[in-house]
């Protein structure tokens, strides 16, 4: 492709070279090893790797044209060099060119939180397939093409990816995307070089603030509000306390859902729902769309996510009926879900990995007045210690019983990780008992299990490993669970 029409849509300077020339590949990884002779290298500072010490290992490796944001002091002579203020931004608007702009050929819907993202473009998703829509999907599990399923490596991946992702779905005869929107992909521009039709925004709390992530709980939000300056419709959740912030200079035009009067989708009515080894809730739509709905999953938090689909499904005309059938039957792999192995009991599988997330999942249980509140996690290695002690807390305050075992150790010793929650979990009244051995330690729960116990196995989620000294076993707890029942396990 001719570099002067992939440098269409951004402002650059030729400080050295000629943009009168064809481009064979686009790269953004000095690690890559197939490169054609002319291609671009964009010098991306990262974290721990600055792009720009690379140009001249990249020239040697075939590469002429480089994308920089500042001047390297070795400029390899030949080579076209492109100055432009932000390589990421550069990217995203070259890359998206490169595909042929995939996502104008697309209904894309993007999607930011703290919680909630990906069980919403699963319910979206859903909906919208279960309407006629042919809907790809790219989230923290996976990115769904058809019925291709790629495991994801990022919330949110790289422009240069997102863009090949887009340019793919269109091949497959796909008419629409929705996407979860991390604050880190708006931060880094990863989702430049397109409009989202809808950016939604489901709620905003304390979360990746930390060495390379976010300074400040401000830079957080500061970076959650930039997707309402990227789309044409934005859907907010107007109960949320930080709704002004993330809304303020927005572009585009506002839509409000919530449990609140002032929203213009409303749910109300709320309803716990409780059947032999099953939980959910349902209520009432009111406002721009009116009828009732009966969800399969547990809480205040299922409704926000559930009533955040319907608003952005409105926005496709979708009939209440398949609204209402889609959310009756919708299931998210690893976001509350149920494992049916009893009637007597309820066993369930999310991943709540942080003290927020626990404490949240394990208060809205708290509702359902089970027998007993069984709560089985552990804490990832090398990770904050924080972390662990608070989880233990949370755990040692609201569930009956608490089970501590082994997550990722990653390079850690699980006995000391385990001892980490403890120091938790002892600043409470909490009954615990520890069996590191994950497997052992579900045995022991679904074998332990009294009537009308609700049991949740917190942590690992949709992940189907288990990380130990850098490599990943297998470990898919459904797995587990059907391996245990085969094998004569005592259930209820």
């Amino acid at each position: 492709m001719q570099l002067t029409t992939l440098l269409q849509r951004i402002d650059y300077k030729c400080i050295q070279g000629n943009v009168e020339r064809e481009v064979p590949q686009l790269i953004y990884d000095s690690r890559e090893k197939d490169i054609k002779p002319g291609a671009l290298f964009f010098c991306i500072p990262g974290a721990n790797f600055d792009g720009h010490d690379f140009v001249m290992t990249m020239w040697e490796k075939g590469a002429e044209i480089f994308v920089v944001s500042k001047l390297v002091e070795e400029i390899p002579e030949g080579a076209t060099i492109l100055l432009v203020e932000d390589t990421r931004y550069a990217m995203a608007h070259i890359s998206a060119a490169w595909f042929g702009h995939p996502a104008e050929r697309l209904k894309v819907i993007g999607i930011t939180g703290t919680k909630g993202k990906t069980t919403t473009t699963y319910l979206v998703k859903s909906i919208l397939e279960n309407a006629g829509r042919k809907v790809g999907l790219v989230g923290t599990i996976e990115t769904i093409i058809g019925r291709e399923h790629i495991p994801a490596k990022n919330t949110t991946p790289e422009s240069y990816v997102l863009q090949q992702t887009f340019a793919q779905m269109v091949e497959a005869g796909l008419d629409t995307v929705v996407m979860e929107v991390s604050s880190q992909a708006l931060m880094q521009h990863r989702t430049q070089g397109f409009i989202f039709d809808f950016g939604i925004f489901t709620n905003l709390s304390p979360d990746h603030i930390g060495p390379n992530e976010h300074g400040s709980f401000e830079e957080y939000a500061t970076c959650k509000a930039l997707l309402f300056k990227q789309c044409k419709v934005g859907i907010v959740n107007g109960d949320d306390p930080y709704v002004d912030i993330i809304t303020k200079g927005h572009t585009c035009a506002l839509e409000t859902y919530g449990l609140k009067d002032r929203n213009q989708l409303q749910a109300n009515d709320l309803t716990l729902v409780r059947d032999p080894g099953a939980l959910g809730i349902s209520f009432s739509v009111s406002g721009l769309m009116n009828f009732d709905v009966i969800l399969p999953t547990p809480g205040r938090f299922s409704v926000y996510n559930a009533l955040c689909a319907i608003a952005i499904c409105r926005q496709f005309s979708v009939a209440d009926v398949k609204i209402q059938s889609a959310l009756k039957s919708a299931k998210v792999k690893g976001r509350i879900e149920k494992v049916d192995i009893s009637d007597k009991f309820t066993l369930l599988i999310d991943y709540a990995h942080n003290a927020m997330a626990l404490q949240s999942l394990l208060e809205t249980l708290k509702e359902y007045q089970p027998g007993r509140l069984v709560c089985l996690f552990g804490c990832g290695g090398n990770r904050a210690k924080s972390r662990r002690f608070e989880m233990g807390e949370v755990s040692g305050k609201i569930a009956d019983l608490t089970v501590i075992t082994s997550d990722n150790p990653r390079f850690e010793n699980p006995l000391d990780i385990i001892a980490d929650i403890k120091t938790g979990i002892e600043k409470t009244d909490g009954m615990y008992i520890e069996i590191p051995d994950r497997r052992e330690a579900i045995a022991h729960v679904i074998e332990h299990a009294c009537e009308g116990d609700l049991i949740v196995l917190a942590g690992k989620g949709h992940e189907d490993y288990q990380e130990i000294e850098g490599v990943k076993y297998p470990m898919d707890e459904r797995v587990i669970i059907q391996e245990l029942l085969e094998g004569g396990l005592n259930h209820i």
